[in-house]
């Protein structure tokens, strides 16, 4: 019997790699459609500029906080015993479709050049309201590539609105990808607790970006009260007992909008004040830097002139500080190395090995986006496809690049689609 499922699997593991590369073709297609004037849009811009002077990386550091632990202790003895990554997996009940399953409005979400060797659908009824964001790994978060015994993709979604008016929450998939043919995933709301412990709220952020390192979760805070990114402990999970719209203390217990988990936070950075303060808006992890490094970029309109920031900052290595940022005497987490790029109107961003990837949105809602590849010695190279050859190749609106390094393949997800693909063959799309 088991032979029998390998060999299912593998068939249709086959059949899936073939199907992908027909939508391709099919979205190559579909690129010679683009204007000229499209196709131009993304102008080549050129070499990473280093910013290196005191006054151009400052602006770049933040401050740390966390939360009381009294303040945790007291939620979790009102909440329950808190649990780890594997009994959020184990309440896994929802499914993750094959793109094969997907339907033809969907697939338009993936990359026209290069292939997306995996992808999968989200329910649309389970997703309906919220948006795609950020992707991270076990492969971030362990340099084994696994989290205890499991492979875990994490997913990040958000609800745009105020908390008024039943918006403005930010939860996270976390989806069993033990078995990539049938990926099972639950619900984790993410959460700020207030009143010194005793209730909790929801994250009020569009979470552009997310990176779990060792047993820390980054997300970006964009618009929560003036901080830049909430740290949540992986092994500090509550279960909600309470399955209604409400968010935190209800009647009989506790609620998460209908999320069986709960993640509050543990920490967050706050961007420091005055000229130039930064506040990333997209996040990676970089293992090929000596310390690890989160590396932190911010979004520009694709219509201003204005050079955007790239930086990274390096994970502290103290005990005691797992998964959380190195800091100075003053509690500040200070740029290790930080470039300007010309790249206006770019999203998500990779790096390794000196090289940085920069994901660019599409000009025009529902066409394609461009992957940019800079260092700052060569000129700048992105995939062209098409008959024009034209650059707008990438899904137009991914919001993360995750690297998993022991499969070697970059992770990300737009509109309904979650997908992979190898970075060698984004390197060789580049040349």
């Amino acid at each position: 019997m088991k032979q029998r499922g390998r060999h299912r699997r593998r068939k249709r593991g086959q059949a899936l790699r073939a199907f992908l590369a027909g939508t391709a073709l099919a979205l190559t297609a579909a690129a010679t459609m683009i204007s000229a004037s499209q196709a131009t849009v993304a102008a080549n811009p050129g070499t990473l500029k280093p910013l290196t002077s005191s006054a151009e990386t400052a602006p770049l550091r933040l401050k740390e906080s966390q939360v009381p632990k009294s303040s945790l202790d007291r939620l979790s003895a009102a909440m329950g015993r808190p649990v780890g990554v594997s009994a959020v997996l184990g309440s896994a009940d929802r499914l993750l479709r094959d793109a094969i399953d997907c339907t033809a409005g969907e697939r338009t979400a993936l990359p026209v050049e290069p292939t997306a060797t995996a992808a999968y659908c989200w329910d649309a009824a389970d997703t309906r309201s919220w948006r795609a964001g950020a992707v991270t790994t076990s492969g971030d978060a362990d340099n084994d590539g696994l989290w205890g015994a499991n492979r875990v993709i994490l997913s990040a979604w958000s609800r745009t609105g105020t908390a008024a008016e039943g918006g403005g929450l930010a939860r996270v998939a976390f989806v069993d990808a033990n078995d990539l043919n049938r990926p099972t995933y639950s619900w984790a709301l993410l959460a700020v607790p207030v009143d010194d412990g005793r209730d909790f709220r929801g994250l009020v952020s569009q979470v552009s970006g997310m990176v779990w390192y060792q047993n820390k979760l980054l997300v970006t805070a964009s618009g929560d009260g003036g901080d830049a990114l909430y740290v949540y402990d992986m092994n500090r999970v509550q279960r909600a007992t309470v399955d209604s719209s409400a968010v935190g203390r209800v009647r009989g217990g506790w609620s998460a909008d209908g999320a069986q988990w709960v993640l509050p936070a543990v920490a967050s950075y706050r961007p420091a004040a005055g000229t130039g303060a930064a506040r990333p808006d997209y996040l990676s992890l970089d293992r090929s830097t000596a310390p690890d490094s989160l590396v932190a970029s911010e979004w520009l309109s694709g219509d201003d002139d204005t050079a955007g920031r790239l930086w990274r900052y390096d994970f502290s290595g103290a005990p005691g500080r797992s998964g959380l940022l190195a800091t100075d005497t003053g509690g500040y987490a200070r740029v290790a190395e930080a470039y300007v790029t010309k790249a206006s109107g770019s999203g998500p961003v990779l790096s390794r090995d000196s090289q940085w990837y920069l994901g660019r949105a599409a000009h025009t809602e529902g066409d394609h986006g461009t992957l940019w590849r800079q260092n700052p010695k060569d000129p700048a190279k992105a995939t062209r496809c098409g008959a024009d050859e034209t650059r707008s190749c990438w899904s137009g609106e991914s919001e993360s690049l995750s690297y998993w390094e022991q499969t070697g393949e970059v992770w990300s997800q737009s509109g309904r689609m979650l997908f992979a693909l190898p970075l060698a063959s984004i390197d060789r799309s580049l040349g």
